[in-house]
């Protein structure tokens, strides 16, 4: 089956016409992650998300497969010990989406972590992650940290520690556990919203759902449901009438990004704030971006959006620890915010709630999985697809092959390992020459597509007379082709945030070239001048919300508008 947007019928009518093993709600990191280990080992898997895939909590994190050092300040022991080694298997199966980024921590005279403290954090988190040797932690005296980050505060500076984390770009990493499941046979639509469950006999068969695209309504009918919503998993419980017990509470996080000609960040940094957090700065494509936030949030989960006081408190977090650089609203030039589904704890603040997951099998049969990691998404698939695994051979005596996940590629990933990444990108560099791109276009798009590069490079020789009559320069063109014919891009915003993150990495990009996208969709997709236009509005409404903050947005709408 392809994920392909010209195949949404096609797709749509499988949905409709088989009855499944299993139906996963959610198309996050979670979701992507069950539908993958469950269609490995042999479970006929269908999966549905009501808006794009990563759209929710998967697209909108620090983008770090990290060891969560923080957890271990916290003595979640167990937490840190399997998440350091997960990190480890998420990288070595996608090296073009995951690269090891060393890691800055500075210790101030009366800061969170002391030097010796850090000291035996960090040689503890080493051991218990499994660290590989090369990566091990490294002490600094406050003249080795000055050189790594010579911007960092001079005053009270006693040092720092050295580690690694892992940068990840969130959404494409989701992207391709995704098409990882479908190329393994499992059936995936986004914009495909769950109505309610559908029940036999008190057990759970199914849902009734709405394309959102098209307004049909259709059922899908399982043998198995798993609730794998992020944040919307107890509007699920709901439906199964099972919402007792532990509930979600909600936390936001936001970012800031700033181009580096502003805030020339050489190196990734933990670091401290005013109030006692620790927050992440890194330098990513020319661009440092900055956060994150950590407050409860009980409004609209779908659109959370930054705040005046969100944006202080991060500006504020720059200049407390960077103070010659002088960030001030003017240079802020692209956000993000997403909410984080937490298990509540009473009287705890969102920062100190545990960031462990729980499953929970409700009396009709109903599945959920809440809480986790993005770093733990692997391991979370492999529990809940165990359970899933035990209820099957009891209830059909049928025999499944155990976890493949651990050593499975996901899409794009099938490389020769992490070791062999950069000779494989440039093995590819004379294909991508050949298809009309220089050097260094062809060594981003490898980077970025990993294996699935050579079919990116395909659609340029094919397709090379339609860049020039949209008038969009190749790589972007490549990727816009290759995202709606392998990669299930929908709209505008499908493309430049979760697919390309040129929303928040590179907004003028977005603005320079989103005309020529609309055009080049609009024909590919048959759309409508109606809905060409509705697309073009909401994508306007998107690059407004990346840098102007929600409460002031009434005012830069009535100034557009002429009012």
């Amino acid at each position: 089956m392809k994920f392909s947007t010209l195949h949404r019928e096609e797709i749509v009518n499988q949905l409709k016409g088989e009855t499944f093993d299993v139906l996963v709600i959610g198309g996050g990191i979670t979701g992507g992650g069950i539908a993958l280990d469950a269609e490995s080992r042999g479970l006929k898997t269908a999966l549905v998300e009501m808006q794009d895939f990563a759209a929710g909590t998967s697209s909108r994190s620090t983008k770090l497969v990290h060891g969560g050092l923080r957890y271990l300040k916290q003595f979640e022991i167990k937490m840190v010990a399997e998440v350091g080694k997960e990190r480890a298997i998420v990288y070595e199966n996608g090296p073009h989406v995951t690269t090891p980024e060393w890691m800055l921590l500075p210790i101030h005279q009366g800061g969170t972590f002391g030097k010796f403290s850090t000291s035996i954090g960090l040689r503890v988190y080493d051991f218990l992650a499994g660290v590989k040797k090369q990566e091990r932690r490294k002490m600094l005296s406050a003249e080795e940290t000055l050189a790594k980050e010579p911007l960092v505060k001079n005053s009270g500076l006693k040092g720092g520690g050295y580690y690694v984390e892992y940068r990840t770009d969130d959404a494409r990493l989701t992207i391709e556990v995704m098409k990882a499941a479908v190329e393994k046979g499992a059936t995936a639509t986004n914009y495909t919203k769950v109505m309610e469950l559908l029940y036999n006999n008190g057990k759970v068969i199914g849902a009734l759902v709405q394309d959102l695209l098209t307004g049909d309504k259709y059922e899908i009918h399982a043998k198995k449901v798993v609730n794998a919503a992020g944040p919307w998993v107890d509007k699920i419980r709901e439906m199964d009438h099972s919402k007792k017990g532990k509930v979600l509470q909600l936390s936001k996080g936001v970012h800031l990004v700033i181009d580096q000609s502003r805030f020339p960040l050489k190196q990734a940094l933990y670091f401290d704030t005013p109030d006692g957090r620790m927050v992440f700065a890194i330098p990513r494509d020319g661009k440092a971006y900055v956060g994150t936030t950590d407050t409860f949030y009980n409004e609209d989960a779908v659109n959370p959006n930054m705040t005046v006081a969100d944006r202080r408190y991060i500006i504020n977090a720059i200049n407390y620890m960077f103070p010659e650089v002088k960030i001030s609203e003017k240079d802020i030039e692209s956000s993000w915010a997403g909410v984080r589904p937490l298990i509540y704890e009473e009287g705890k603040s969102a920062s100190e709630i545990s960031r462990k997951d729980e499953i929970w099998e409700s009396e009709s049969g109903l599945l959920t999985i809440a809480g986790g990691k993005l770093t733990g998404y692997r391991k979370m698939a492999e529990i809940v697809v165990d359970r899933l695994v035990s209820i099957f051979q009891v209830e059909e005596s049928r025999s499944f092959s155990p976890c493949q996940t651990k050593h499975l590629p996901v899409s794009g990933g099938d490389v020769g390992g992490s070791s062999n990444f950069n000779s494989y990108v440039d093995k590819m560099l004379k294909k991508g020459e050949e298809a009309g791109l220089t050097k260094a276009e062809a060594e981003h798009l490898t980077r970025m597509y990993g294996s699935n590069a050579a079919a990116v490079f395909n659609i340029l020789e094919e397709n090379a007379a339609d860049a020039v009559k949209y008038n969009l320069p190749l790589p972007l063109f490549a990727k816009l082709i290759y995202g709606i014919e392998h990669e299930m891009v929908v709209t505008p915003i499908d493309f430049f945030n979760r697919r390309t993150g040129a929303i928040l990495f590179d907004i003028q990009t977005v603005k320079k070239w989103k005309k020529q996208v609309l055009a080049c969709m609009a024909e590919k997709l048959n759309w409508t001048e109606q809905v060409k236009n509705n697309y073009s509005l909401l994508l306007e409404q998107n690059l407004t919300a990346a840098v102007i903050p929600v409460d002031e947005q009434h005012e830069s709408i009535r100034v557009v508008n002429g009012d």
